[in-house]
């Protein structure tokens, strides 16, 4: 199941649903969801774009909430911990999980022009790395499946190869 990202919607929608999965979480699991924690959630939950930790920071020093990068690492370090939040390797950013209702072994769609990403799964016993696995003896336990691209919208604006 793909997320909407590529698609329009109404991103206040998106975001508050993931905001109130995100505390229900926390409370659940005895977390301490800070306002730094949750206001970066909120950043990464924007506009599904990956940001990099950099691109946070001067956001939270505007606001107050902190203007040294340990500040953003230790929130995106939590985010991440905890399934709230993906680090995308391919771009060293990160994005607001999709599927926050459920455990899932996440794939992205990443566009190399915009940096949107959505967010779909994967399952780590599945295809031929899944058959070379089991036929090896071999136990994945973590995958990383990013695909560079091109969304819709830059696709049909003729975005350069």
């Amino acid at each position: 199941m793909t997320d909407i990202a590529f698609e329009p919607h109404d991103h206040s929608h998106c975001r508050e649903d993931a905001l109130r999965r995100a505390e229900t979480l926390c409370a659940d699991q005895k977390l301490q969801f800070t306002p730094v924690r949750r206001r970066v959630l909120e950043i990464l939950l924007r506009d599904h774009r990956a940001l990099g930790a950099y691109d946070i920071l001067p956001i939270l020093a505007e606001e107050g909430l902190g203007s040294q990068p340990p500040v953003v690492y230790r929130a995106l370090d939590f985010l991440v911990q905890h399934g709230l939040a993906h680090r995308i390797e391919r771009l060293n950013a990160y994005t607001a999980c999709a599927h926050l209702d459920r455990d899932h072994v996440p794939a992205f769609l990443v566009c190399r022009t915009c940096k949107s990403v959505a967010e779909t799964e994967t399952d780590l016993t599945q295809g031929r790395l899944g058959t070379i696995a089991r036929e090896t003896g071999f136990t994945i336990e973590r995958l990383v499946v990013e695909a560079e691209g091109l969304c819709p919208g830059c696709a049909g604006a003729g975005a350069a190869p």
